[in-house]
């Protein structure tokens, strides 16, 4: 795992985000690309619950918006995947730090293709 460089803003927001109920969830159900909807339904969690979760993860930088794609229903909806298999925090200094293992696209890729 590696060092990351993030501010203490990035780190609150880590941790913010992370407290929250139902982040741990969608982050591990985000391992392949799906919609805010697939999550809510997978995780069984209110669909306004999980989009403020969402919006919470991607601004903390620990989901991403990998584009869109068109839903069952005809409509064109987001699809998101988590940007780190693995987070550490570091609590024995003045601030918390953080070592991650950062996904690869080379992973995605590979996670993509078994789940066809």
């Amino acid at each position: 795992m590696s060092r990351s460089d993030r501010t203490d803003d990035d780190s609150t927001a880590v941790l913010s985000a992370l407290g929250n109920k139902y982040s741990a969830e969608i982050l591990c159900a985000a391992g392949t690309p799906k919609s805010a909807q697939t999550l809510s339904e997978d995780i069984e969690i209110p669909i306004a619950t999980c989009y403020r979760r969402i919006e919470e993860l991607v601004d903390a930088g620990l989901l991403t918006c990998e584009g869109r794609r068109v839903s069952d229903e005809g409509r064109r909806t987001n699809i998101y995947r988590r940007t780190l298999d693995e987070i550490e925090v570091d609590f024995t200094g003045d601030a918390p730090r953080f070592s991650q293992k950062r996904r690869t696209e080379a992973k995605n890729k590979l996670q993509d293709q078994l789940q066809d």
